[in-house]
């Protein structure tokens, strides 16, 4: 028989050796003992006989006064029983004795206890227990030198699973991280793939923490936050709240429990939005017993409401006859009597050490088999097993073992058990079971009907965050639509009725392509409004992109082409307002197409060279969250689509700058002719009020519109109102006063002012009609000055017509003198019958009119009739006779003279007995005496 090495010597790890040497040096004689006990003691045909008494070393802290003692007074009865009913089964050839040494939970005595069971104890095959975690891993870690292993029923303690350090160290009890692979099945269950962790710094822990953070890694779960925390959890659980941690996984005991659910409640976190989980070894009425904090019982129990308990599960809940040939609830009556017998408390780790004293009996039983086998098959009959045989069979058999105990099924991976674990529910002040979890199915049964949530469904494992586009409602772009329909329809009655009427002399002067192209720009700028109304929410994201630019184009094309043309009208206007010396100036209207089409190029070459260089993109611009107005567990975040590029602001700042130089222009010209009334030209003063509203607006529109680019219902509403205002004002003002003059009187724009042509220059005619419309557009402050002269001519005339009324009485009174009067004075008469034409010309007309006033002859007044002169006024003038020819002079008269100032006939008939040949109308006159002025 190989010499046993099971002796207090060299394979001992350094601590025990320390211990050990202790020993040995203050008690010499207990070494000698020792010594020789284990030279002689040594005994190994346990296995060939029948009903032997097998040993078993037992270490638990037995001592009351020492810490986790309440756990082994709870444990020895569910031993006893189990040793019991394996006698009774009569399935086994031997009897357990088992044999408790104290350890007190303390790392020296329970060590000495682990010593004197070696040296004076008997030969123990197994050593059963371990509860007080820093001594069973002591224990534990020498168990290989020693040719032993070890079987716990409640040291948990996940450092213990390191098969290298403690590789004959066995559990019946879950260890802590076998938790963690429940947790990671419960939390897939409710799609919760965001956590954060909450533990207390401490090794114990720390240590199931990182496992769980390797557990929730492989099953790609999303670690927001990892916090830990000492003694106060508040600054903690604060940033679980601020990184919105809404699954929070804690890890501490009892007494920080409530300290931790103290801060969730004075920080909100607790409710439908938010869910706990939390270790379930905790005792009963823990909150209770645990409270240091100044939240009351009420304040706890509302934020612990609905928080998930994690535990290993003491009892099976299936109802399955095991290997003792009971149910569990069959063995749970029998140790609730063993336990009012003794007097103890119950213990929640009595299954484990119950299944675990059937763990013993069966691997033995097995250990015992295999050596009767092997001694069977010994040729020489001499068979002998040493220590290491013996411990290497029992550390093979253990890994092996499979049968269902009192706790479910009894299997070892790597020497941890492979348990069932529970989930509690805390329910209106208590824990209720809500599932389990089976580690060897990898299985997660929930309880129908049982797991309850504060709100209608399962929190949400965070801020679910729904973007919402902020677009234009479609009401409103309905209503701007059909406003903008409207119009368009109104600006294309205006081109009908510009094209209808071209050749009218009323819309001819005024420049009917120059109006079509207003027309036109009007209805680019209404068309952009369709295009600045479309977003994302209707168009995709390209489709959009490309709006962008076509919208930006259009718009500025429009603007251009509309004010442009009012511009050149404009400018035309003022180019023969300034003529100071009223020379001929011909404006034709291809001037001014070229004057727009140049303004349309500059437009096109900042167009392409934006398009080119830095083309508008579509852009999202991202709001802070905001809370769902309908009060669902989301975030709603707002976003918005730009048209924007690199350098926006250098772009717009060029088109602004370029716009507004043509709105300062405008306005200008716009100033400078406000006081020009010609109806011939009668959009002037139209296009002027145009220009000063569209600047307004333009500028009001372009400032609110920047303001609120963060709200596109009142972005695109005051877009659109300025479009369309700018657009509707424009063409009612040019076009609305023509409609209404042709509606009402057709001619009352040219009968006033209208041109004497000879027969002779009807061909000259058409080719001089701008001439005559650039001579009519004189100075305004010059025509006041010429009305007080024309007002003081009408004086000189109407006494010149006293005088002419007596020398043609006289003329038809003295018949011999006719021919000579005829011959001296018809030039006089006519010359003042055709004063009424050239008083409100040019200067050169006035001193005319003023020197043949200054040079009448009056000596040919003073040839009249001696007798007509001698006789009395009265006598002569109211006679029946002289007032009958005074009538049928003076009526002819007044008719050819005064009438045309009001639309009569032209004052150039002299006389309505005259012949049309020697009448001054179909005479030749000089062109700078053809003139029309305003209303004398």
């Amino acid at each position: 028989m190989a010499p046993s090495r099971r002796h207090c010597g060299w394979e001992m790890t350094p601590l025990s050796v320390c211990l050990l040497l202790s020993v040995l040096v203050f008690q010499p004689a207990l070494a000698k003992v020792c010594n020789d006990y284990t030279r002689h003691g040594q005994d190994n045909s346990w296995f060939s006989g029948d009903n032997e008494k097998l040993p078993i070393m037992v270490l638990m802290p037995m001592n009351e006064s020492a810490l986790m003692s309440s756990i082994s007074q709870g444990i020895e009865p569910a031993v006893q029983l189990a040793i019991q009913h394996i006698k009774e089964s009569r399935n086994y050839k031997f009897s357990l004795i088992t044999k408790i040494y104290d350890t007190e939970c303390d790392n020296a005595k329970g060590l000495r206890a682990f010593f004197d069971a070696i040296c004076y104890g008997p030969k123990h095959l197994m050593i059963f227990g371990g509860v007080c975690p820093s001594v069973t891993s002591i224990i534990a870690e020498s168990l290989e030198g020693w040719n032993l292993v070890q079987l716990s029923f409640a040291a948990t303690t996940p450092v213990l699973a390191d098969k290298k350090k403690y590789p004959n160290f066995f559990r019946t009890v879950p260890s802590d991280n076998a938790v963690n692979p429940a947790v990671v099945k419960f939390l897939n269950f409710y799609n919760w793939s965001r956590v954060g962790t909450l533990t207390q710094d401490v090794q114990r822990f720390s240590e199931v923490r990182n496992d769980l953070t390797n557990e929730l890694e492989k099953a790609d779960i999303q670690i927001a936050d990892t916090e830990s925390f000492s003694n106060d959890p508040c600054v903690n659980v604060k940033k679980l709240k601020d990184n919105d941690v809404r699954i929070i996984i804690g890890q501490f005991d009892e007494n920080l429990a409530s300290k931790v659910f103290c801060c969730a409640y004075n920080l909100n976190m607790y409710g439908s939005k938010y869910q706990w989980i939390i270790p379930g070894w905790y005792q009963g009425n823990w909150w209770e017993q645990a409270n240091s904090t100044n939240c009351t019982t009420r304040k706890l129990l509302t934020a612990m409401e609905g928080y998930i308990a994690v535990d290993f599960e003491p009892l099976s809940a299936k109802q399955i006859k095991g290997i003792s040939g009971r149910t569990p609830k069959e063995y749970e009556r029998e140790y609730s009597k063993e336990l009012q017998q003794k007097g103890v408390e119950p213990s929640k780790y009595h299954g484990f050490a119950y299944d675990g004293i059937w763990v013993i009996a069966k691997t033995l039983t097995r250990v015992m088999d295999l050596l009767q086998h092997k001694e069977r098959q010994d040729m020489h009959h001499n068979f002998t097993v040493d220590d290491r045989e013996v411990g290497k069979l029992v550390l093979d058999v253990m890994n092996e073992t499979n049968f269902y105990g009192v706790t479910g099924q009894v299997m070892f991976r790597n020497g941890e058990r492979m348990g069932t674990i529970k989930f509690t529910q805390f329910q209106e002040g208590q824990e209720v079971k809500v599932g389990e979890y089976n580690a060897i199915a990898d299985v997660l049964d929930l309880i129908n009907n049982t797991m309850r949530f504060q709100g209608v469904e399962p929190p949400k494992d965070r801020t679910f965050v729904r973007l919402q586009r902020r677009n234009i409602n479609v009401p409103l772009y309905s209503i701007l639509s059909v406003i903008t329909i409207l119009g368009m329809l109104m600006a294309g009655a205006f081109l009908f009725f510009n094209i209808k009427n071209r050749n009218h002399r009323l819309i001819k002067m005024s420049s009917p392509y120059m109006n079509n192209l207003i027309i036109l720009g009007g209805m680019l700028s209404y068309s952009s409004i369709f295009l600045f109304g479309l977003d994302g929410a209707l168009v995709s994201d390209k489709e959009f992109e490309a709006l962008c630019t076509v919208r930006t184009w259009i718009l500025i094309v429009g603007y251009t082409t509309a004010f442009g043309a009012m511009f050149a009208k404009t400018w035309r206007v003022h180019a023969i307002f300034k003529n100071v010396k009223m020379k001929k100036k011909i404006i034709k209207d291809q001037k001014l197409l070229i004057i727009v089409g140049g303004m349309l190029l500059i437009d096109l070459c900042i167009l392409i060279c934006w398009q080119i260089v830095d083309p508008l993109k579509r852009t999202v611009e991202e709001y802070s969250l905001e809370a769902d107005p309908q009060g669902q567990d989301i975030a709603i975040r707002p976003f918005l689509e730009h048209c924007e590029n690199t350098h926006m602001t250098i772009w717009l700042g060029i088109v602004y700058a370029y716009k507004g130089l043509l709105m300062l222009f405008g306005c200008f010209l716009a100033w400078e002719t406000r006081n020009v009334s010609i109806p011939a030209l009668n959009d002037s003063k139209y296009i002027g009020m145009s220009v000063y509203n569209v600047g307004i607006m333009c500028i009001i529109g372009a400032a609110v519109s920047f303001l609120t680019r963060d709200q596109p219902n009142v972005q695109f509403c005051i877009v659109a109102l300025v479009i369309i205002f700018c657009s509707t004002i424009t063409l009612c003002l040019v076009f609305v006063p023509k409609f209404i003059t042709m509606r009402t009187n057709p001619d009352a724009a040219t009968q006033n002012r209208r041109l004497k042509f000879n027969t002779n220059q009807k061909k000259e005619d058409s080719k001089m009609s701008t001439s005559v419309t650039s001579v009519n557009q004189a100075n305004t402050s010059r025509l006041d000055g010429l009305q007080s002269d024309n007002h003081r001519l009408r004086m000189k005339i109407t006494e010149l017509d006293k005088e002419l009324e007596e020398v043609t009485m006289q003329l038809q009174d003295t018949p011999e003198k006719t021919p000579y009067i005829k011959q001296n004075h018809y030039g006089d008469v006519n010359n003042i019958l055709s004063i009424r034409n050239f008083t409100d010309g040019k200067e050169g007309e006035k001193s005319i009119l003023k020197n043949h006033l200054e040079q009448k002859p009056q000596a040919q007044w003073g040839s009249m009739d001696p007798s007509r002169i001698n006789r009395g006024p009265l006598e002569d003038i109211n006679s029946p006779e002289h007032i009958q020819r005074r009538l049928s002079l003076q009526l002819p008269i007044l008719h050819h003279a005064y009438l045309p100032s009001i639309g009569g006939v032209d004052a150039s008939c002299t006389s309505p007995n005259a012949s049309p040949s020697s009448s001054p109308r179909h005479r030749h006159m000089p062109p700078s005496y053809r003139v029309m002025v305003s209303g004398l």
